[in-house]
């Protein structure tokens, strides 16, 4: 039995191109840097996000694209206050493009029922959370028909998104 490869070993394999499609108001709210931000405290961001933008780097520095769309409420919640702050060092340093679609804006648009990666248009990993946003695993998938569901709903999303440059989360 092949053993289901790490998102390390995914973008390690990438060669064209990474999307990523986050559809919830909160993650991980049990992770340092939230409850650290949500609480007023300092936090030096630097060895907490090294390993993923060292991933992303290495990945776009061979010539993948590796984009990121985000779908939120708005008002927004705290953790996508979070979240917005903390991207230019957790993803904007390592050289993915991200852009927000505010959810009212995403209502005739056909997407999955979890986020995921597609990994050079041809394998998805769908990530499930629990109900609190907390990690409950994820599942990998390479169905044509599912990959076409999700570089669509991905482009779509992709398409209507604002640039983080330009968000303003209210």
């Amino acid at each position: 039995m092949q053993a289901t490869p790490t998102l390390d070993e995914l973008f390690n394999q990438c060669q064209r191109s990474a999307l990523h499609l986050e559809m919830r108001d909160a993650y991980g709210t049990s992770s340092p840097g939230y409850r650290a931000w949500r609480d007023g405290v300092p936090f030096d961001r630097t060895d907490f996000d090294a390993p993923w933008v060292n991933l992303v780097r290495s990945a776009v520095v061979r010539g993948v694209t590796v984009r990121r769309a985000r779908v939120v409420s708005e008002p927004v919640s705290d953790y996508i206050r979070y979240e917005h702050s903390a991207t230019p060092y957790a993803n904007l340093a390592g050289g993915e493009q991200v852009r927000w679609l505010p959810r009212r804006h995403a209502s005739d648009l056909a997407l999955p029922g979890n986020d995921f990666w597609l990994f050079d248009e041809h394998l998805v990993r769908f990530l499930f959370q629990s109900g609190d946003g907390e990690s409950a695993g994820y599942e990998m998938c390479d169905d044509p028909a599912v990959v076409k569901l999700c570089l669509t709903a991905f482009e779509s999303v992709w398409e209507r998104g604002v640039d983080h440059a330009e968000y303003n989360p209210v």
